[in-house]
C-alpha cells in the first residue's frame, strides 16, 4: 500500500515587512510628488521642458529628503528597542526570580498549569537567548527585525521614490500640451492601484479596497497642484 503523506502547506509570510513598508511609502510619495509638480507646473501652461526640469529636481530632492528622514526614524526606533532589550537583559541577569515569575504568568494566561507549566518555564529559562526572546516578544511585543536596518531602509526609500517619481514624467519627454498630463494621471492611477493591491494581498486584506485607496487618495491629492498652477496663471502671478 502506497504511503500518502500530507502535502506541504506553504503559507505566505512577510519575512521583512520593513522592506515592503519602505517601498510602498517611497513609491507612493515619489509618484505623487512628481505628478503633483507636473500637474501644478503644467496647469500654468508652460513648456514640457520646464515641467520635466521641475519634476526631476523635485524627484531627486524629495528622494534624498525621504531617505534621510527614513534613516533617522529607523535608527531612532532601533535605538529605543535596543535600550528596552538591554534593560530586559539586565533584569534577567539581576532579577531572575522576578523574570521567571513573569514567564509563568505569561504561559499561565495561555492555559498552561501544573507540571506542563513548570516544564515550559524550565525549558525557556534554561536558555538565556530563548528566555530573552520570549520576554521581548511575549511581554514587550518587540521585534527589532521588523523595524529594519537604517541604511538599507534609506536606500530602499531612495530607490522606491525615484522609481515612482520617474513614471509620471516619462510622457513629457515625448509629448506636449495637456496630453502628457492625462497620460501621467493614467500611469499614476494604474501603477498606484497595482502597488496598493499587492500590499493588501500580502497583508491579507481587501485587494480592491487597498488598490483604490492608494490610487484614489494619492493621485487625487497630487492633482490639487493642477488647480493651484492654473489659478496662479489665471491671476497673472505667474507669467507664462
Amino acid at each position: 500500500m502506497k504511503n500518502v503523506s500530507e502535502p506541504r502547506h506553504a503559507e505566505p509570510h512577510l519575512s521583512e515587512s520593513s522592506g515592503i513598508r519602505d517601498f510602498v511609502f517611497g513609491f507612493g510619495d515619489g509618484i505623487n510628488t512628481s505628478l503633483g509638480i507636473a500637474a501644478g507646473v503644467g496647469g500654468a501652461d508652460v513648456s514640457s521642458n520646464i515641467i520635466i526640469l521641475a519634476a526631476l529636481v523635485g524627484m531627486f530632492t524629495g528622494a534624498k529628503a525621504m531617505a534621510v528622514q527614513n534613516y533617522l526614524a529607523v535608527k531612532a526606533q532601533r535605538e529605543l528597542l535596543r535600550s528596552e532589550i538591554a534593560r530586559e537583559e539586565w533584569e534577567i541577569d539581576n532579577k531572575p526570580d522576578i523574570e521567571r515569575k513573569e514567564i509563568e504568568e505569561i504561559y499561565r494566561a495561555k492555559g498552561f498549569d501544573g507540571k506542563d507549566l513548570e516544564m515550559v518555564v524550565n525549558k525557556i529559562t534554561s536558555n538565556r537567548k530563548v528566555w530573552l526572546d520570549t520576554m521581548l516578544t511575549e511581554e514587550l511585543k518587540l521585534n527589532i527585525e521588523v523595524v529594519g536596518n537604517p541604511i538599507k531602509s534609506a536606500f530602499r526609500m531612495f530607490g522606491a521614490f525615484l522609481v515612482g517619481g520617474i513614471l509620471p514624467i516619462i510622457p513629457f519627454f515625448f509629448l506636449s500640451g495637456y496630453l502628457p498630463l492625462v497620460i501621467a494621471i493614467g500611469i499614476s492611477l494604474s501603477t498606484s492601484f497595482m502597488v496598493g493591491a499587492v500590499k493588501s494581498r500580502l497583508a491579507q486584506t481587501n485587494v480592491l479596497k487597498g488598490g483604490l485607496e492608494m490610487a484614489g487618495l494619492g493621485t487625487g491629492i497630487a492633482l490639487v497642484g493642477f488647480g493651484i498652477g492654473t489659478e496662479l496663471a489665471n491671476f497673472g502671478i505667474i507669467d507664462v
